[in-house]
């Protein structure tokens, strides 16, 4: 089997490659476990991904077909499309936004239609699809009302994902990621960046900033359960899915305040005193308009698990990228 990831040189990209390799199959569209033969990694910068012969490292530009025609060919059987502009970069500039939120994704779309071999493809999709006045528990077929541009890029994306597996292209699924926390490595640009930024710099004995209140709610999901669900999702047989191709996934409905209290029992005062509150408004809007009560029923019977709580977030962070350790600062 070969199998794509868009975003292939990205933090859950990469993740994503080793599950993969670790696994070593992944469920066809009969229901049969297959090998994979062959991991191709896309980005517009070479991706480090493991040294692994089952590997291929591809750089290119997503939002231009001849990329995509040169890797997605008939034996593509599952595709990941993890590529995506992030929800601040998205705002601020508009352009890019929907040149590689949405043209890039209707171009893999289109160009899996001219293959004809009907390839499955996970699209991570956001909970910023979601926005304005919601009802207290969101479930997956609450009007979408995004107040980003972000948001309506991957909207615009999900109901085009829905129309090409209504039309037999694509086996499609939109999968609609919480926040992720704790992310590794620096900020990124999205405006969720500080729901890792506030318990990974004091866990590296950094100082940080928040900049919403502390009664701030958030749908959050761990790097590892994400992964876990991309994987999961893929392999749902696509007749239960029916002609709803978009499932919210299961995470922690969390304020700030409780996630701070979470940092604070796992690792100390010390460490829960690194955070600094100053307020972004900017920040806060876009945040704000997400929603942060949800409907898991779906998802659940579809075997897609989250964590139990954020204090087990902060406690796999610790174990997955700190090696069970505190940093002593």
């Amino acid at each position: 089997m070969k199998v794509l990831i868009t975003g292939g040189a990205g933090f859950l990209g990469q993740r994503l490659a080793r599950e993969l390799l670790a696994r070593g199959e992944l469920k066809g569209a009969d229901g049969q476990r297959e090998p994979i033969t062959e991991l191709v990694l896309l980005d517009v910068v070479a991706a480090p991904g493991p040294a692994d012969e089952r590997v291929r490292v591809e750089v290119g530009d997503i939002a231009e077909r001849s990329v995509l025609e040169r890797i997605i060919d008939e034996k593509t059987a599952a595709i990941f499309h993890l590529a995506a502009i992030v929800s601040g970069q998205a705002e601020a500039d508009f352009d890019l936004g929907m040149r590689i939120n949405l043209d890039a994704s209707r171009l893999l779309l289109d160009v899996c239609r001219e293959r004809g071999h009907r390839p499955r493809v996970v699209f991570t999709s956001s909970v910023a699809v979601y926005g304005g006045e919601l009802p207290e528990v969101v479930h997956d077929d609450t009007a979408l009302n995004p107040q980003s541009s972000y948001g309506a890029q991957k909207a615009v994306a999900e109901l085009l994902l829905n129309d090409f597996s209504r039309r037999g292209f694509v086996d499609g699924r939109a999968l609609r990621l919480p926040t992720i926390s704790v992310r590794p490595g620096k900020p990124n640009a999205a405006a969720s960046s500080f729901a890792s930024g506030i318990i990974r710099e004091p866990l590296n004995g950094e100082p940080t900033v928040c900049p919403v209140s502390g009664s701030t709610r958030l749908w959050l999901l761990s790097p590892r359960k994400a992964i876990e669900c991309l994987v999961a999702g893929c392999e749902v047989d696509g007749a239960a899915l029916g002609n709803r191709r978009t499932v919210n996934l299961p995470g922690v409905s969390v304020t700030v305040d409780e996630m701070i209290v979470a940092l604070r029992d796992v690792a100390g005062d010390a460490v829960a005193a690194r955070i600094e509150w100053k307020a972004d408004e900017r920040v806060a809007k876009i945040v704000g308009s997400w929603p942060a009560q949800w409907d898991i029923a779906r998802a659940t019977q579809l075997g897609l698990q989250g964590d139990a709580s954020f204090k087990d977030i902060v406690r796999a962070f610790v174990d997955d990228e700190l090696g069970g350790k505190l940093a002593q600062h």
